[in-house]
């Protein structure tokens, strides 16, 4: 009866101590942001110093947007891209914008 007791024992110990070790399945959910996303890389680093207007409106500098670091998320469609660095103009575009897709802007 001892030996049973022990054996019993024994088997919930190791059970307790196998599945302490593994993790239970979880759920991961989350939202992808498919807005269109704008950056800016440049030949010359200073150049990122550059201010960015969308659609008339002061977005900050460029910097604020490199690639690889940030985007700049706008809504789909047609929008006037510039830059402007000490009075010069860098980038004076129209672009369009699509859903789910990243662009990345050269300044030179």
């Amino acid at each position: 009866m001892k030996s049973t007791f022990k054996y019993i024992a024994g088997l919930i110990l190791a059970l307790t101590f196998i599945t302490g070790c593994t993790q239970w399945p979880t759920e991961k959910q989350s939202i992808s942001d498919l807005r269109p996303g704008i950056s800016f890389k440049a030949q010359n680093i200073a150049l990122l110093d550059g201010r960015v207007v969308l659609d008339g409106l002061d977005m900050g500098q460029a910097k604020d947007y490199q690639e690889g670091i940030a985007m700049m998320r706008v809504l789909p469609g047609p929008h006037m891209l510039n830059v402007t660095f000490n009075g010069q103009k860098l980038l004076d575009e129209k672009i369009f914008t699509s859903d789910g897709v990243n662009q990345t802007f050269l300044l030179q």
